[in-house]
């Protein structure tokens, strides 16, 4: 019999990988594994070759992975969706402490905000979160939980 397992990892395509991996250090990943040529069999015909990191974030070792990837042939094209109202994946959420001190440092390195920050008070909660730009405009939802 079959079972889900856990999220091993999400990618986000990028195009300059030394730019994207800049960012995502900035925001709390770690790398974990640096792939200088990656070949990848089972994705169609297109992609065939690229650069990627895959980040942890956490400390768990067996955490989900994201994977950055610049393809190189052919070469990194097009842009995020342009509003969140997409079908498909739409943002990537990141658990968070001391958001208000991640909004400044990210405020001061000049990182493209959506939206001020809110706080919905979803689902009996109390968080506060964010949605940030990364360097090619993939959106990244930063949130705290208060209680």
């Amino acid at each position: 019999m079959w079972q889900a397992l856990q999220i091993y990892h999400v990618n986000i395509n990028c195009s300059n990988l030394e730019r994207s991996l800049a960012f995502y250090r900035r925001i709390g990943f770690e790398e974990a594994y640096d792939i200088p040529d990656c070949q990848v069999p089972g994705l169609g015909p297109v992609p065939q070759r690229g650069r990627a990191k895959l980040l942890r974030y956490g400390q768990d070792p067996r955490g989900a992975l994201l994977d950055l990837i610049e393809w190189t042939e052919p070469k990194t094209v097009g842009a995020p969706y342009p509003h969140l109202a997409h079908a498909g994946i739409a943002r990537l959420c990141l658990r968070v402490k001391g958001i208000d001190e991640m909004i400044g440092m990210l405020r001061a390195d000049g990182v493209r905000f959506v939206d001020e920050p809110a706080m919905p008070g979803l689902v009996g909660n109390t968080q506060k979160f964010v949605c940030v730009l990364d360097p090619d405009g993939a959106v990244i939802e930063l949130m705290e939980f208060f209680r």
